[in-house]
């Protein structure tokens, strides 16, 4: 960065500096003292500079120049004229100005703006906005201009134009949370932890995983975001991929709640209501993008374990593609989640059926039987312990079929028959 090395050397006596662990990019080391004003446009800095050799002792030797005739004896020195000593309250006008104290100091107004209050998210203006320009506001297009680096000052990623919807999660948050308060033209400084930028998974093969880093950033211009009504087809299709491959991105990283917002917001731009028309393969097309990204959306929130939500996309996806091999195992994934093993075994081998070589669909399918069985056995046992342990059913005779019945039971029935018919008997003579 080195923009930011030139700006960040000439700014003497800030009141506040970057945590170490961001110093060594945000704000580096200059060599030799530094200027305690900025030099003119065009003049190279100060500390460029080296003092020519010879300077110093030139000076000495004018000095040097001097006749010793014409100064005072030392024992002279200290002494102050006559009028001086005879001038009344002189003393105790010094006296009493060693006494005033000094006027303290503006405070130097903060450099670094600490924007979440934890101290992992940092801004500082290098050079501020134009008179009158405004800040980005939320679902506003903007276009920036990034220079990112490591800690160590290694140079990862150029962008000379950026172009992002603030807010809709579209860079890493560390943008998004920046940029909105950044003026127009404005250039500034941004500290980042990993947790707003790369996370543990890092960026490969350039940032590392749990890597801070240090943003340098220009807003160029902020505009308001597209009328959906007014997208034509082909439109609608750009944008939605752009936002679907930002929820693959957020997903590969595993961060699958900003994964879902990408992917929610792709849909949106699919459906919502147009004015203008479309072609039969603009439709397909759109049709077939929808389809990916309620698959995606119910991946996540799967990984949320938000099921309810997973279920509705599957079956929205159902609904286009009754054959939609991924919607069925995911549908089956969400139903033995919440224990409905009979319904989700079903849906396995229906999968199974339109793709009998994967492997996936038989481990989970296999899984489910015996977690059904091992279900049912359960269940079994329950109603038993319920029922009063009929368990301690007669033993069969030896020697008998299957279908032969105990006598005492018979004996019972027919006793039992034969009452019942005695007391209809009775109930009749006295009506």
């Amino acid at each position: 960065m080195g923009g930011a090395k030139g700006r960040g050397g000439g700014e003497p006596g800030a009141s506040s500096r970057p945590p170490s662990n961001m110093a060594s990019c945000a704000e580096p080391s200059a060599v030799g003292p530094e200027p305690t004003t900025p030099p003119p446009a065009g003049v190279p800095p100060l500390e460029d500079f080296e003092v020519l050799d010879g300077m110093e002792d030139a000076e000495g030797e004018e000095e040097e120049e001097e006749d010793p005739s014409e100064l005072q004896p030392l024992e002279d020195m200290g002494q102050p004229p006559l009028e001086e000593t005879e001038q009344p309250g002189a003393l105790a006008r010094e006296f009493l100005a060693t006494m005033e104290p000094e006027p303290e100091p503006a405070p130097a107004p903060e450099e670094w703006l600490d924007i979440l209050g934890n101290g992992l998210l940092r801004k500082k203006t290098l050079v501020p906005g134009p008179s009158g320009s405004s800040r980005p506001t939320k679902g506003q297009v903007v276009t920036v201009q990034l220079h990112m680096s490591l800690e160590n000052g290694t140079r990862v990623q150029e962008e000379p134009e950026l172009v992002f919807t603030l807010g809709d999660c579209d860079v890493i948050q560390a943008l998004d949370l920046s940029v909105p308060l950044m003026d127009v033209g404005e250039t500034a400084m941004v500290t980042a932890d990993s947790k707003y930028c790369y996370g543990p998974q890092g960026r490969s093969p350039y940032i590392p995983p749990h890597a801070a880093l240090c943003l340098e950033v220009t807003l160029k211009t902020a505009v308001d975001g597209p009328d959906l009504e007014m997208l034509t087809g082909q439109e609608r299709v750009a944008l939605a991929n752009r936002k679907r491959e930002c929820g693959n991105a957020h997903y590969q990283r595993a961060d699958f709640v900003l994964a879902a917002n990408s992917y929610d917001l792709a849909i949106k731009a699919i459906t919502s209501s147009a004015k203008v028309d479309m072609t039969f393969e603009e439709e397909e097309q759109l049709l077939q993008l929808k389809v990916k990204c309620l698959n995606n959306l119910a991946a996540s929130q799967l990984k949320l374990d938000h099921y309810r939500a997973a279920l509705r996309s599957c079956s929205l996806v159902l609904e286009h593609q009754p054959d939609n091999i991924k919607a069925l195992f995911r549908k089956g994934k969400v139903l033995a989640q919440q224990g409905e093993y009979s319904e989700a075994i079903p849906i396995l081998r229906a999968a199974l059926k339109l793709e009998p070589s994967n492997k996936t669909i038989h481990a989970e399918l296999s899984k489910l039987v015996k977690k059904h069985a091992a279900q049912r056995s359960t269940e079994t046992a329950l109603y038993r312990k319920m029922l009063g342990n009929p368990s301690r059913l007669p033993a069969k005779c030896p020697g008998k079929g299957a279908w032969s019945i105990p006598w005492k039971w018979l004996f019972g029935a027919t006793a039992v028959a034969l009452g019942g018919v005695a007391l209809s008997v009775v109930i009749a003579a006295r009506n």
